[in-house]
């Protein structure tokens, strides 16, 4: 059976997962630690990004080149800027963009040079079963759902979105900022750091991707005040949940 990477941003995210991991091993590789062992009998090598697109796009080469990945899932948090985009809800990435990416006149903004191309496909299979998955633990009667940290949060009826995630080399937290990406990406969802990048690299290497964001804020002047209560208590036990839940029944 192929191994799969799930690749996480924040440690806390990549704690709830260690756990569960089976026949585990661990190889230190360019100042990153690849857990290697199988997750519900699926082999797999779970593994901490780094925080931006140039660490992401690293840890997907290394998974892909060194550990020869069939598939790659990057799990972690976003803003939300789509509008009914929500803190606590969930964006699976169905096409991802570079909000930051402008080589024009040269080229058409957002376009990677060279590739003719701006925005790159996450994986429909991957992305369809991770969707059922999703749906299943963010389910009110789910006992996968955690509903005591969503409380905690306010956070009553958590939605699932799956469209255009946009990623930067920036951390987007103003009214000013979001509003210029909604005015540029009117169907962009959520922005983050990482996933664009991730799947570049698994475009130029042929592998299926997958990039599943929970909303920690709005990407504004209102940001989340505890964010990192937020990723220990709710985006933790998504990620938990969810990978979890696609692993024991990927149909």
């Amino acid at each position: 059976m192929q191994r799969l990477a799930i690749v996480s941003a924040m440690h806390e995210e990549l704690h709830a997962l260690l756990p569960g991991l089976q026949q585990p091993r661990t190889v230190r590789l360019a100042q990153r630690d690849f857990h290697l062992g199988t997750l519900h009998g699926r082999p797999v090598v779970l593994v901490l990004s780094g925080i931006g697109k140039v660490a992401a796009a690293t840890t997907a080469a290394l998974l892909i080149h060194e550990f020869d990945v069939a598939s790659l899932l990057f799990t972690g948090v976003a803003g939300g800027i789509g509008d009914g985009v929500c803190v606590g809800d969930v964006v699976l990435a169905r096409e991802l963009l570079q909000h930051d990416m402008d080589a024009s006149p040269l080229f058409p903004r957002f376009e990677v040079p060279l590739t003719g191309r701006a925005r790159f496909d996450a994986d429909g299979t991957l992305s369809d079963t991770l969707h059922a998955a999703a749906l299943r633990c963010l389910d009110i009667g789910s006992d996968q759902r955690p509903s005591a940290a969503l409380a905690e949060f306010g956070i009553h009826a958590p939605r699932l979105h799956q469209g255009l995630i946009a990623s930067g080399d920036q951390f987007v937290s103003s009214a000013a900022q979001s509003a210029a990406l909604r005015a540029a990406l009117p169907d962009a969802l959520a922005v983050e750091m990482e996933g664009a990048a991730v799947a570049q690299v698994c475009a130029d290497f042929g592998r299926p991707c997958a990039v599943l964001r929970t909303i920690s804020d709005r990407a504004d002047d209102s940001a989340h005040v505890d964010f990192a209560r937020f990723i220990e208590r709710v985006a933790s036990a998504y990620t938990h949940a969810i990978v979890n839940a696609w692993l024991a029944d990927p149909a």
